[in-house]
C-alpha cells in the first residue's frame, strides 16, 4: 500500500493546510456542512459517495477539529457532524472556489448554483484579497518570506 504523503510539519501554511483537508471529498462534505447537511445520510445523498469514503473522511475532518459530533438537533438517538469555528474559517475558502468555478467552467449565461447573502437577498460580490492598508493585491504584488527559526538571531 502507498504511503501518504504528509505536509503537517512543513513550513508553508498550504501544505499544511492541503494536509489537514486531505482531499477533494472533505472539501465537498464541508461544503455541504454550510449547507446544513448535518447527518451521514444527508452527505451520502448529497455527494453520491461511498459509506467508506464518507466514514474516513469524516473520521479525519473530526480529528483535525473541522467537524465535531454532537447529540442530533430533534432529540433522537442520532449523532450529526456540526462545523467548530476552525471548520467555519473556511468559509471564504469556499467562497473563493465556488467564485473561481463559476468564472473559469461555465459559460456565460450558463446555469449554475448561487451563494446567496440571506439578509440581502443577492449574490456575493467577487472576494478580493487586501493588504493592510486596504489596497488591493493580486499574485505579482506579493512574495512568501520564511519565518525564521526558533533560535535563529540577527544580531
Amino acid at each position: 500500500m502507498v504511503q501518504r504523503t504528509r505536509f503537517d510539519d512543513s513550513e508553508c501554511p498550504v501544505a499544511r493546510s492541503v494536509d489537514a483537508i486531505g482531499d477533494w471529498w472533505s472539501l465537498l462534505i464541508v461544503r455541504d456542512a454550510f449547507d446544513d447537511c448535518r447527518r451521514f445520510g444527508d452527505f451520502q445523498r448529497s455527494l453520491g459517495v461511498a459509506k467508506n469514503i464518507l466514514t474516513a473522511r469524516l473520521r479525519t475532518l473530526v480529528a483535525q477539529g473541522i467537524l465535531e459530533t454532537a447529540p442530533a438537533a430533534d432529540g433522537s438517538a442520532y449523532r450529526e457532524y456540526v462545523l467548530t469555528g476552525k471548520g467555519r474559517a473556511l468559509f471564504p475558502v469556499i467562497v473563493a472556489l465556488r467564485q473561481w468555478g463559476e468564472q473559469h467552467f461555465f459559460e456565460p449565461g450558463e446555469p449554475h448554483s448561487e451563494l446567496i447573502d440571506r439578509r440581502r437577498g443577492q449574490p456575493l460580490r467577487a472576494l478580493e484579497i487586501r493588504a493592510t492598508d486596504g489596497h488591493i493585491v493580486g499574485p505579482d504584488d506579493t512574495f512568501v518570506e520564511k519565518a525564521p527559526s526558533p533560535g535563529d538571531s540577527t544580531g
